[in-house]
């Protein structure tokens, strides 16, 4: 008697195994040559980085879904002929810490606490207009929490002094002095004497050009220096005049998650890179076209 044999067809179940383990092939198969994944983007060549950040920034593109929320791996919406503007500048970004060594999980969780900046509540500010610089109608206002005796603030003076520059932004400065820091206080009491006087940014000034020789002593004779009554300003620190402004400007800070010095937030949202050019002029671009964008960002 001939013998049947039966067809036995696979399970939706196991061709969808078969389906995920072909794709995870494949995407392993890709990122063992990181230049296939960072080659063919339109305006972009990542190719020229060192091997170790190129297998760096292949991680990140390829574990990290567009940014602008395309259904796509970062790699491929950039190879898109819409890539968004907000995505093409995270990638440059994330090239950048990668060439200086960072990997690529430390990037991930640095551009994803980034994006999801864009979503979270914003902190309502109202800063005193003579502690501002730039256009009172500018569309971005970046608020900074600065303490005077802070290096990492006088280091991001250029920074801010460059972001002015461009012209669609207002920066404005918020007292935060850190108690580990003596002479912050007076100097602090100082900077809004001054303001009261009409001469914030020269006091601003001259206390970081002065920070390692700051106290009460040498902020007297600054204060001289500019043509006001140090008297003045030793009443002020020993009566504790701006010292209730002074606290609020803190508790306000701390509303935002300030946690270090100095700290920017662009239009109420907190910068959560590292200060640096390039973060700030990301922060920018991405602030104006989220703004344009009516709070979401464009296509391309």
């Amino acid at each position: 008697m001939p013998t049947t044999q039966r067809i036995v067809e696979p399970s939706p179940v196991k061709l969808l195994v078969v389906a995920v383990l072909a794709l995870s092939s494949a995407a392993q198969a890709q990122s063992a040559d990181p230049r296939r994944v960072l080659a063919d983007i339109p305006g972009l060549d990542f190719t020229r980085l060192a091997p170790p950040a190129q297998k760096e920034l292949a991680a990140v593109f390829t574990d990290e879904f567009d940014y602008c929320g395309k259904p796509l791996t970062v790699a491929a919406a950039l190879k898109k002929p819409d890539a968004c503007k907000h995505t093409r500048r995270l990638a440059v970004y994330a090239a950048g810490s990668a060439s200086e060594g960072e990997a690529s999980t430390e990037i991930i969780n640095q551009l994803s606490r980034y994006n999801e900046s864009f979503k979270l509540k914003r902190v309502a500010f109202k800063p005193d207009e003579r502690q501002c610089k730039g256009p009172k109608d500018a569309k971005v206002t970046v608020v900074e929490f600065s303490d005077f005796e802070c290096p990492y603030c006088n280091a991001a003076r250029p920074l801010v002094e460059q972001l002015l520059k461009r012209g669609d932004v207002r920066v404005c400065w918020q007292p935060f002095p850190l108690s580990q820091h003596p002479a912050a206080m007076p100097a602090a009491t100082a900077a809004l004497l001054a303001r009261d006087a009409g001469k914030f940014w020269a006091m601003h000034d001259a206390l970081f050009d002065h920070q390692l020789s700051l106290n009460e002593q040498s902020i007297a004779g600054l204060v001289k220096g500019l043509g006001l009554d140090e008297k003045a300003f030793a009443k002020a620190y020993a009566e504790k005049k701006y010292d209730a402004e002074i606290t609020a400007s803190k508790e306000l800070g701390k509303q935002g998650n300030v946690d270090a010095t100095p700290s920017f937030f662009f239009n109420g949202r907190k910068l959560t890179f590292h200060p640096s050019a390039d973060s700030l002029a990301l922060s920018l671009d991405d602030e104006l076209d989220w703004v344009g964008n009516k709070n979401g960002w464009a296509s391309n």
